[in-house]
């Protein structure tokens, strides 16, 4: 059997020459600038390729340099964000975006170890930016990388241990190629995890490039990797949303700067699943009268650690109150960025 070294050599080369051969052309790949690497990659992260690739084409087409990036009124940016959720990714690009203006001259520079100095670029997005736009012998692992790699070492390391993470990009790039070939081994094992490698599925191992040197392949272990520990359990936060209308418009207002969705615009809201009488009452305590109360349903958002269970009321005030914005549905889908998680209610407008 191959010693962990040959085992990393052989793997590297057969992904260079299967991903040449089979890699899907995305957006992003067809023109694989240090700018397009980078937004791609961060759109990417806790979202489907298949989600990502119109919002990367209407952000490039509002935003096509960093210079724009730098530049844009936070509004507008997170507007082209908007349905991607994590909105603090986007706010990380223009802080970056900002940097590379002022010390880098306006360029992404190549070296991983700059690029991880810039808000929102870790080591897997630096070593994306790093080996598939500049060629650089460096690796992005992510969680793909880390399945892939894993079964092909049948390691038994925990993936979401930091150790096992730094361990894989260690062997990895004590074996990276320089130039075109980095990035397409990059590309190689992010497209074999994508698409082959699966995860919370059965490895198509018949179609794997590695499957005469995977280790968990040959052993018929495939199920037993990547180990990793059970996630944490999510809290559930109730919440009632109040869609307040008066004439044709409704009440928004914008979200503090700090903690969950911050920035963005929302719809009034309380803690708690209230009943009718309950929402007219939380309507009173905000100095209104609502004339008509009607529900507009349930909804559920999953983030990272917390769950929002909601239901929704469409109230009807005689009178718009103080504190809030009052905007028309066209005007809130053209200027406010609505979190994906009130998405559901913006659709009751």
């Amino acid at each position: 059997m191959m010693d962990d070294a040959k085992l990393i050599r052989e793997t590297t080369a057969r992904l260079i020459d299967w991903c040449a051969e089979v890699r899907r052309p995305l957006p992003w790949r067809l023109s694989p600038t240090p700018y397009h690497v980078w937004v791609s990659e961060i759109m990417l992260q806790q979202t489907r390729i298949e989600a990502v690739i119109p919002y990367y084409t209407r952000f490039l087409d509002a935003l096509p340099d960093i210079p724009s990036l730098a530049a844009v009124e936070e509004d507008r940016l997170l507007k082209l964000w908007e349905g991607l959720g994590y909105y603090s990714r986007a706010r990380n690009l223009q802080k970056a975006a900002k940097i590379v203006m002022t010390d880098f001259g306006g360029e992404l520079p190549r070296e991983a170890t700059k690029l991880r100095t810039l808000p929102g670029i870790g080591d897997y997005t630096a070593g994306a930016i790093a080996s598939i736009a500049w060629g650089e012998p460096e690796p992005a692992v992510d969680g793909n990388v880390l399945r892939v790699m894993t079964r092909v070492l049948a390691c038994p390391d925990d993936i979401l241990q930091p150790k096992t993470r730094a361990g894989i990009a260690s062997l990895l790039r004590g074996h990276y190629p320089r130039g075109e070939r980095a990035g397409l081994l990059t590309e190689g094992i992010m497209e074999l995890g994508e698409t082959v490698c699966l995860p919370n599925a059965a490895p198509k191992c018949e179609a794997c490039p590695l499957n005469t040197i995977c280790r968990a392949c040959l052993r018929g272990e495939t199920d037993r990797y990547p180990v990793k520990s059970p996630p944490r359990e999510r809290r559930i936060e109730q919440r009632t949303i109040l869609l307040l209308r008066c004439g044709e418009r409704y009440a928004v207002r914008k979200r503090e700067g700090k903690g969950l969705l911050a920035g963005l615009w929302e719809f009034p809201s309380c803690d708690g699943a209230l009943d009718g009488a309950e929402a007219l009452d939380a309507v009173r305590a905000l100095g209104g009268k609502a004339v008509r109360i009607e529900p507009c349903g349930e909804a559920k958002h999953v983030f990272t650690h917390v769950e929002w269970h909601m239901r929704g009321y469409r109230l009807a005030l005689a009178e718009e109150l103080p504190g809030f914005l009052w905007k028309t549905p066209k005007e809130i889908e053209a200027d406010c960025p609505i979190p994906t998680a009130l998405r559901y209610y913006q659709k009751k407008l």
